[in-house]
């Protein structure tokens, strides 16, 4: 893998997030692999798994959100990304999140590992003004 490969991913996973059902995520994920939403949670484990998952952790394909992101590092098989995500109605939210991706071969994800972090304070929710 590469920076670019990396970025070309991560925005594919963009699209499948905006993309009514789970189809996309076979192109982005092995069969067999491990999807962790927390350094020290228990990953989600083989993509029918993390199809549930995804499906349950969405609003809905069209909820309105804006992603930015960066990939940090790139070696081999192995990446970080630092991002930037902020949703707006019913709920506005920020979070700024680092994933730790492994990929295999064919440049679809053997493990994610997420790193979430939101404002002092406010668990993801925005509040404007000093926290």
């Amino acid at each position: 893998m590469d920076r670019e490969r990396v970025a070309a991913w991560v925005a594919a996973y963009e699209r499948a997030w905006r993309t009514p059902g789970t189809e996309p995520l076979h192109e982005l994920f092995t069969a067999d692999a491990a999807y962790r939403t927390a350094p020290f949670e228990e990953p989600f484990r083989g993509l029918d798994v993390i199809a549930a998952m995804w499906e349950a952790g969405r609003t809905s394909p069209d909820e309105e959100f804006e992603l930015d992101f960066e990939v940090v590092a790139c070696e081999r098989e192995r990446a970080v990304v630092r991002l930037d995500v902020r949703y707006g109605d019913p709920t506005p939210r920020v979070y700024r999140d680092l994933w730790v991706l492994e990929f295999d071969e064919d440049g679809r994800c053997a493990s994610f590992e997420e790193w979430p972090f939101w404002p002092r304070g406010s668990a993801g929710t925005y509040e404007s003004g000093p926290t």
